[in-house]
């Protein structure tokens, strides 16, 4: 199922290329914003007041190397504390719900996060990174909430 993945994932990227998977705002900032699947709102924040006081605006699409991504970036990065959760989940991969998830309940002896829904939701990072993340990190879930204004509430 792996090889069909990387296959489809590839397909993807050809037919419907995204230009921009994240933007960096305040280095200051505690707070990162997820929109998911929501590139239209990805775009939406950053022409926003939003994006001055968030450190990074990014999407989500797998719940695999996007969560593998996305753990790596917060431990490096140890001023964020918060990640809003928001936008559409991506057909089919249910990311936002993975990263739930592996907040909640961490991965199993073969790394896979454990409760997760999604068809291959296995990781590569440390486990020491997942734990950095489970203890340090609140998730805002807002799942399916593409409204500014409901975000910008949260913040």
């Amino acid at each position: 199922m792996n090889s069909l993945g990387n296959i489809i994932g590839e397909i993807c990227k050809a037919v419907l290329p995204i230009k921009q998977e994240f933007y960096l705002g305040n280095p200051n900032s505690q707070i990162a914003i997820c929109t998911l699947a929501s590139i239209s709102l990805l775009d939406d924040l950053k022409d926003s007041e939003l994006f001055s006081k968030t450190a990074i605006i990014g999407r989500l699409f797998s719940e695999n190397k996007g969560i593998d991504s996305m753990i790596q970036y917060i431990y490096e990065n140890k001023n964020i504390t918060k990640i809003i959760l928001c936008g559409k989940e991506a057909w089919g991969h249910k990311s936002g719900h993975s990263l739930l998830q592996l907040h909640e309940n961490g991965i199993d002896e073969n790394s896979r996060i454990i409760n997760s829904v999604s068809p291959e939701p296995y990781l590569t990072i440390s486990k020491n990174m997942i734990e950095y993340f489970q203890k340090n990190i609140t998730i805002v879930d807002l799942i399916g909430e593409t409204d500014l204004e409901v975000i910008s509430r949260k913040l």
